[in-house]
Formats: C-alpha cells, sequence, structure tokens
C-alpha cells in the first residue's frame, strides 16, 4: 500500500515536471518567435520611413470612351539634359528601343518619389511596369525596361547636396519644393554617385483606366470600368481663353453631366485641385509642387478630365517593392483624358484642306494652326481620316499624320 503511494506520487511530480517543462518551453518558442519577427521587421518598425509618390497618367478619350493609341513625343524634351533616357542609355541598358518605336495608350508622366525619415538609412527601390516600357528617369538606375529598378539609395535627411540644373526652364525642378530627405543613387555600373530630392521616371504603357469618358453632345459623360471606387473627378474646358469646370464626387456606374460654364477662374480651380490632392494623401507642399509642375499643361486650350486613380489600380500598374517596407507609403496618380472636341475637330480639318492651296503662304500658316495642338495633332488627324470621304485629302492626312509623327 505504502509502496503504491510512493510510486503514485513519483508518478505525479514527473507529470508536474514534464507539465512545467512544456510551459517554460513554449513560452521560450512564443517569446523567440517574437523576438524573430522584431529582428526581421526591425528596419522598418525602426527607421520611421514615409514615402510619398505622385505622377499623371495621360490618354485620349476615343469615341467610346476608351483610350486611344498615341506616340510618345520623339521632339525637344521639356526635361533637363541631365535626365536619363532610353535615346541616350538605349547602349548601357539592355532590351531598351527608342521611342520612336513606341505606341501607347497611356502616357505616365512625371511620377516621383519622396522619402521622408528621421535618421540617414539605405533603402532599394523598385517599380515594375508590366504593360509599359520606361522612357526617362533620374537618378541613375540598375536596370531599367518594363519597370526600374534603382537598387540601394541612401536617403540623408538634412544633408547639404548639390542637385543637377540648367538655366532653360523645365516642369522638372518645382518638383524639389518640398521638405523631402535628399538621396544618393550609386549605380552597379560604376558611374559616380548621383543625387536628387526625389526619384524621378516617366513611361507609355498601354492598360485599362478605371474611368471611360466621351462627349455627347453638350454632355460629358463618365463611366465607372471596374469595381474600384473613383473619389472624384475634375471636368475642365479652356476654349477662347475663358475656362470652367465642374467637380463630381464619387464617380459609380455611368453618370452625365453638362459641359462647364465657361464662367470659371483658375485661382478657385487650383485651390480645388489642391484640396483634392491633401485629401488623397499628399502633403501641401507636394500638392503644390505637383500643381506648379503641370499647370501650363493642365490648363491650356482643350477640353479634359482629371481625375483620382483608385489606389488598387496604381498597385497593379505600377506595383513597388520598397525594403525596408515604410510605415507609410502614399501614392496618388491623377488620370488626365484629353476630350477631342467637335470645334478642335472642324478647326484642323479646316486647315487640311487649305494645305492644297497654291499660296505657300496659306500652306505655312495653316500647318501652324495644325501644329499648335502639339501633341494631340496626330490624334485629331486620326479622328478626322476615321470619317473622310474624299482620297486626296485621305492621302493628305496620312501624310499629315507621319510628319506630325516624326516631329
Amino acid at each position: 500500500m505504502t509502496k503504491m503511494r510512493i510510486r503514485k506520487r513519483v508518478v505525479a511530480g514527473w507529470l508536474l515536471v514534464f507539465a512545467i517543462a512544456a510551459l517554460v518551453g513554449i513560452r521560450i518558442f512564443a517569446w523567440n518567435n517574437v523576438a524573430g519577427k522584431s529582428k526581421s521587421n526591425g528596419r522598418a518598425v525602426k527607421s520611421g520611413l514615409v514615402v510619398h509618390e505622385w505622377g499623371t497618367f495621360t490618354s485620349i478619350a476615343g469615341k467610346d470612351g476608351i483610350a486611344l493609341e498615341w506616340r510618345p513625343p520623339n521632339g525637344p524634351t521639356d526635361l533637363p539634359k541631365f535626365v536619363h533616357t532610353i535615346e541616350k542609355e538605349g547602349d548601357g541598358l539592355r532590351h531598351l528601343q527608342g521611342k520612336r518605336e513606341l505606341t501607347a495608350a497611356v502616357r505616365m508622366e512625371t511620377p516621383v518619389l519622396y522619402f521622408y525619415s528621421p535618421n540617414e538609412i539605405d533603402v532599394n527601390v523598385k517599380v515594375d511596369f508590366p504593360k509599359g516600357t520606361i522612357t526617362e528617369w533620374y537618378p541613375q538606375a540598375r536596370s531599367v525596361n518594363t519597370g526600374i529598378d534603382w537598387g540601394r539609395l541612401k536617403v540623408m535627411p538634412g544633408a547639404a547636396i548639390n542637385l543637377p540644373a540648367e538655366y532653360s526652364p523645365s516642369h522638372y525642378y518645382p518638383a524639389r519644393e518640398t521638405d523631402a530627405a535628399p538621396l544618393r543613387v550609386c549605380s552597379t555600373n560604376r558611374k559616380p554617385a548621383e543625387q536628387e530630392k526625389f526619384l524621378f521616371y516617366r513611361g507609355v504603357g498601354t492598360f485599362e483606366l478605371p474611368l471611360a469618358v466621351k462627349l455627347a453632345g453638350d454632355y460629358v459623360v463618365l463611366k465607372k470600368l471596374g469595381k474600384a471606387a473613383i473619389s472624384r473627378a475634375v471636368i475642365f474646358e479652356n476654349h477662347g481663353g475663358k475656362i470652367g469646370y465642374r467637380i463630381v464626387d464619387a464617380v459609380s456606374g455611368e453618370f452625365t453631366e453638362q459641359r462647364p460654364a465657361l464662367d470659371g477662374n483658375v485661382d478657385s480651380l487650383l485651390e480645388d485641385l489642391k484640396q483634392m490632392l491633401v485629401s488623397a494623401g499628399l502633403y501641401e507642399k507636394e500638392a503644390d509642387a505637383m500643381i506648379k509642375t503641370w499647370r501650363d499643361n493642365w490648363f491650356e486650350p482643350g477640353m479634359r478630365v482629371f481625375y483620382l486613380l483608385p489606389r488598387q489600380t496604381t498597385d497593379a500598374v505600377l506595383p513597388i517593392t520598397i525594403d525596408p517596407h515604410p510605415a507609410e507609403l502614399v501614392r496618388v496618380l491623377v488620370g488626365r483624358v484629353e476630350i477631342i472636341t467637335p470645334e478642335m475637330q472642324k478647326s484642323v480639318q479646316r486647315q487640311v484642306s487649305m494645305l492644297g492651296d497654291p499660296s505657300p503662304q496659306v500652306r505655312e500658316t495653316a500647318m501652324r494652326e495644325i501644329r499648335k495642338y502639339g501633341r494631340f495633332s496626330e490624334p485629331i488627324l486620326k479622328r478626322i481620316l476615321e470619317t473622310e470621304k474624299d482620297d486626296s485629302i485621305r492621302d493628305r492626312l496620312r501624310e499629315l499624320i507621319d510628319k506630325v509623327a516624326a516631329d
């Protein structure tokens, strides 16, 4: 009986020991697991890294509202000469082709990435563009094609650096007017380090945009495509120096709005656009920099729709990888849809007919009037070609399209 009791006590003692050991083991495992996670994510947790991005997707609405294909400009660029391009860097980077060989539905114009950090930190940055091609960028990158990989760069808050500059005006410089930290990028191709206050890139691509836009008489029809919500859109028109705009909130389904009355002013529009960008997550100085960068182009003669791209669309079109992962990542891409109005089409059509005039002066004036539409001349001419019945004028239109595309 006594032996039985002793045996039971021994067994109970061993069970207690095993239970305590198991409990301690679980706690040790849990602690190591948490510590491991903290160690792997330590750079992101401790860095306080914040990254903000803005940029523009520009397209031209076809008759059905879907974006038309067009070409990137081949003439003089609006960028400083120190900016890298596929024409200048094509021999040094694999698989690049010249811009003349590219046609696309969307121009990705001037996305810039800003970095904020309380301390100096090394960061790896890569942006993929699976349905497009990168055409310009700065600073230098490790690889460029259907995406851009800057490799490792150093974020240097408060550092005094000499930024590259040229005396000629450019859309490029206003993007520097923020509190973002200076960056230093040294590529693996043994080129000297390059410094800037942001990462800049441009490109062209063909992909589905979340908003279709078309003109139906005196009405603008907006149709949301896909499931992602579009929080705000602006319908803008500048005709003969007079401007008008309408703001549309929460575009869902199909929405029809009358063309804006030309009784607006730029100052109120600027304030509305700034609030739209800030509400999307940009800092005030970033919103000011974006508006200053594109003010001349956004408000030039013509009719267009601006809208905030859903974040899901931006992440799908431009997947981004940042290591360490930032504590905050804001991406504000603005869609810009150009509308070819009947007035624009009739004006160009009239000038095309005058190109057959025997007077050289008349022909020169007509060509100058056609070219004043700049990068939109080619899509307008293609639209006229779709309906033109006269074979001689159709031949003239084809020649013009080739000439404008080569400019």
